[in-house]
């Protein structure tokens, strides 16, 4: 019986320790995210997209991130960007304003943040984040677009799936 009941103990640890290092590893922000605007805030308003997913995929160090969605026009948008967290600048493709790029740097598994250049300028900066069950990233933007306009984006995105 002792024995028994040294095996379960064990045999709990073990599934535990697991569990959790299996819950640890990895970027949180690896995922397919969709925008929710019911609880994001966009200055200036008008601004605002319809929608958005972004899908991020790891490949050795870099991380690819692909987003759809319809602008605040009605526009369908695609943007594209390669990059590695190393600060330095990579080609934004789709981007609305031409020229751009982006540099990103990462703070721990759950926080990144990077910087948009416009003609190799900086517009604005952003700061990443994704809460500990990994459900939910939110992104702080402030700074200017490339037409002078002050942006202060506050935007909450759910883990889809």
């Amino acid at each position: 019986m002792r024995r028994l009941l040294l095996v379960m103990v064990f045999a709990s640890g073990y599934f535990l320790t697991a569990s959790a290092s299996d819950a640890q590893t990895g970027d949180a922000w690896i995922a397919t995210w969709t925008l929710n605007l019911g609880q994001s805030s966009y200055d200036p308003a008008n601004l605002a997209p319809k929608s958005q997913t972004t899908t991020m995929r790891a490949s050795g160090d870099s991380v690819t991130a692909v987003t759809d969605g319809v602008d605040a026009e009605g526009k369908k948008t695609h943007t594209e960007i390669t990059f590695k967290f190393d600060g330095k600048d990579y080609e934004y493709k789709g981007a609305p304003d031409p020229n751009s790029t982006r540099a990103y740097t990462r703070v721990d598994d759950h926080h990144y943040s990077f910087a948009t250049k416009v003609n190799g300028q900086i517009t604005t900066n952003a700061r990443v984040a994704v809460t500990p069950d990994g459900k939910t990233r939110t992104i702080v933007t402030t700074g200017r677009d490339a037409q002078g306009r002050i942006i202060r984006n506050f935007t909450v995105w759910n883990r889809a799936g």
